[in-house]
């Protein structure tokens, strides 16, 4: 199973961002396939946070327009949201040291733990930050979705 980073969404959801064809390609090869694929929990929190945000975009999304962008997401009858479960918090202190995650990095580590916890290991971001955990493969949008999902 593969799971996706908040950036991917935002890049897919922004038709101005350098990276949408790719992102809203790899998203709808996902939505539409039978395979399973995951979206962490904190990964919906974060993407309203970052498209909503008026420093960030101008004009940014609306309320509206973000959380139909979710709706129409989880509408999709193979994508899974991983919530977290007894062993995650152990799994976060671990991906917070594997990965030396402090500071902004710690929300990565949440991540990473998610998947762990969920047995994913691979997820599509352009955010280097997790080669830090060594149980995260990441798939970029330049791999052709066929080849990993």
């Amino acid at each position: 199973m593969i799971a996706v980073d908040t950036n991917i969404l935002v890049y897919a959801h922004r038709s101005g961002a350098r990276e949408h064809g790719r992102a809203l390609a790899w998203l709808r090869h996902l939505a539409e396939g039978a395979a399973p694929w995951a979206i962490p929990v904190f990964v919906l929190g974060e993407f309203l946070r970052v498209v909503t945000h008026t420093r960030l975009f101008d004009p940014p999304s609306s309320l509206e327009e973000a959380t139909a962008a979710i709706e129409g997401l989880l509408s999709s009858p193979s994508v899974r949201v991983l919530s977290p479960g007894a062993r995650y918090p152990e799994l976060l202190l671990d991906a917070v040291r594997a990965g030396r995650a402090g500071g902004n990095l710690a929300f990565d580590a949440q991540i990473a733990a998610l998947c762990r916890e969920h047995g994913v290991s691979r997820l599509l971001t352009r955010d280097r930050d997790f080669a830090r955990f060594p149980w995260i493969r990441i798939v970029d949008l330049d791999e052709e979705p066929g080849d990993v999902a």
